[in-house]
């Protein structure tokens, strides 16, 4: 957990953005360098947030070195720097969504045994994935964030965080793609938590 949250840091600074110092303590403050990634999917676990957030920037990183010399235009496009940001803060909603639960599952025997787990709370913000990721950070730290950075981390859940009965966010949603940023942070976020984070 150590390592995650020194690489995570590491990350961050070295984008040379002002207000990453406070990013950081403010994260420190709110728990996000103990929250686990999710309840009981990917790295539920105390520390998975943060993990889970490195493996998503080394995941972004990597397909935007791909991707740029598929079209070498991307590196004016999109910066190192932006990768790095809208990656390692796409869920600093989790930082309260989840809080320690006995749980239940079958052991190498096939017994069911309780456990120290999670599980998901109400949010003091009931607001959307990446809205509230967004919110948090915009009012809590003095970062400023890219348009392109902003629509990455709102839209890190891809489709799976639209609302199919509404036209209007549809629309948004194809929109926000047109930056390349997005589909990189979501599909980063998608082989992190899928393929790097898999048990």
């Amino acid at each position: 957990m150590a390592d995650n949250k020194e690489e995570f840091c590491e990350l961050l600074r070295s984008t040379g953005r002002e207000g990453v110092e406070d990013v950081i303590e403010y994260l420190g403050k709110a728990g996000f360098f103990k929250a686990p990634a999710s309840a009981v999917h990917h790295l539920a676990c105390e520390g998975g947030l943060v993990e889970h957030s490195v493996n998503t920037c080394k995941a972004a990183l990597a397909i935007w070195e791909a991707m740029k010399t598929v079209n070498p235009d991307l590196a004016y496009e999109v910066k190192r720097e932006n990768v790095i940001i809208a990656s390692l803060l796409h869920d600093v909603c989790k930082t309260d969504s989840y809080e320690k639960s006995p749980r239940r599952r079958k052991n190498e025997l096939g017994q069911d045994e309780t456990y120290m787990g999670f599980k998901a709370v109400d949010s003091p913000l009931p607001i959307g994935h990446g809205e509230k990721s967004l919110i948090m950070l915009l009012y809590n730290t003095p970062l400023e964030l890219t348009d392109e950075e902003m629509l990455a981390i709102r839209w890190h859940m891809g489709p799976w965080g639209l609302n199919f009965n509404s036209g209007e966010e549809m629309r948004l949603y194809d929109g926000a793609n047109d930056r390349a940023l997005v589909p990189i942070v979501y599909s980063a976020d998608l082989l992190a938590s899928r393929i790097i984070e898999r048990k």
